[in-house]
């Protein structure tokens, strides 16, 4: 199963902390994420008003679509982040991870589950990424990906509305590093 994964994080710095976390499998389960115990002090104008002012929850806690975790929403501790997504990503039976310049991304995945020998076995240890995929195909990688993906973008039958959510929500830039797959996939 293909997982698209993206992260929003506190900087592009070595010690940089998770904000959030969102992916989308394939067949539209969805798991995200808000991390509470992210660096407040790493924050700057700019992931205010791109970042955190784009997050979904305003809680601390768990939502699930229903008893199959088709979509898990949550606002909690990394340890707590850590087992739901375990749990959520047992429902697959291999996994192969995919995501948009993904270099922190990945790092701060498996960094969720302590370091990367600790990733749920299911998961396959090298993840891709779609920019290689773009330059492959003879296309900028430096491309907007939203306008790249402009009729591919398949949300509302899983309940979430694109006019809730927009970039730099981790959760919306899974959905469209997926329309970006299917849509090159298709070329």
């Amino acid at each position: 199963m293909n997982i698209y994964l993206d992260t929003e994080f506190t900087g592009l710095h070595k010690e940089t902390t998770l904000i959030s976390i969102g992916l989308v499998a394939e067949d539209g389960r969805t798991f995200y994420a808000e991390h509470v115990g992210y660096k407040q002090n790493q924050i700057d104008d700019w992931l205010q008003e791109n970042v955190l002012d784009n997050l979904l929850m305003s809680d601390k806690g768990h939502h699930f679509n229903n008893m199959n975790m088709d979509s898990v929403r949550m606002k909690d501790s990394l340890n707590q982040i850590c087992l739901m997504l375990e749990l959520w990503l047992r429902q697959f039976e291999s996994v192969e991870i995919w995501s948009d310049c993904l270099a922190y991304d990945w790092v701060l995945f498996n960094d969720i589950f302590g370091h990367a020998f600790n990733i749920p076995n299911n998961v396959y240890y090298i993840p891709f990424d779609i920019c290689t995929l773009f330059k492959a195909k003879g296309i900028d990688p430096d491309i907007n990906r939203e306008e790249f993906a402009d009729g591919y973008i398949s949300t509302r039958e899983f309940g979430i509305n694109p006019d809730v959510i927009k970039k730099h929500n981790a959760l919306w830039d899974s959905y469209v590093i997926k329309a970006c797959f299917d849509r090159l996939k298709g070329e």
